[in-house]
């Protein structure tokens, strides 16, 4: 059990500090982007031990997505409503556009197809079209969370079922544990964002 400990303290470290995000995600706490800046820095270690050479490089993009959204959700308290008055709130919850639809859609194929060339030319992975197929789902994800976008939870309800068998197979327990957990807490989180943005609208 020790060795066994020993040799998955990082997973374990990474799950504990993603259960603390996806619970400030669920909340819709603007402090989720903190913590999403520390857990991916945990991650960039366990995923290259595990040669998950896509989600590797990924860490680097959650970095930078996480400063994006922590900028995207405070902007809105600088910007000014119709009658010449500035929002006192964050970022408020809403639905994704449907002229976003197909942009999102043809950028995250775009970038599957990419980051599958990229793991099969110049690294040795051994699930390029698993690995490539979440990152990307990934990266429309967190665009989506960043707009505050109350579909981005069904965006992660498909890359987390896709992840945590992933993670199974490349035999990093803890972490497949936390994101088969993400999948239940993303079905209450999308519940949850629905019942927020309804709150929203009716105190505007």
């Amino acid at each position: 059990m020790q060795q066994f400990l020993s040799d998955h303290w990082l997973d374990i470290l990474g799950t504990i500090t993603g259960l603390v995000y996806i619970y400030q995600e669920y909340k819709a706490s603007i402090y989720l982007w903190l913590t999403g800046i520390i857990m991916p820095v945990i991650y960039i270690f366990v995923y290259l031990d595990a040669h998950l050479y896509a989600d590797f490089g990924m860490q680097v993009y959650y970095v930078l997505a996480a400063v994006y959204g922590f900028l995207t959700w405070q902007w809105n308290k600088f910007m000014k409503k119709g009658d010449g008055s500035r929002h006192t709130d964050e970022l408020p919850i809403t639905h994704m556009p449907l002229r976003a639809v197909i942009p999102a859609v043809a950028v995250f194929l775009v970038m599957w197809v990419g980051i599958y060339y990229i793991l099969i030319l110049f690294t040795n992975s051994t699930v390029p079209v698993l690995d490539s197929f979440g990152n990307a789902l990934s990266i429309i994800g967190l665009w989506a969370l960043a707009r505050k976008y109350v579909e981005q939870w069904l965006i992660w309800i498909v890359a987390d079922i896709e992840l945590s068998a992933l993670y199974v197979y490349k035999d990093i327990p803890f972490t497949a544990m936390l994101y088969a957990l993400y999948v239940v807490i993303a079905v209450a989180g999308y519940r949850k964002w629905i019942q927020i943005m309804k709150k929203e609208k009716l105190t505007a």
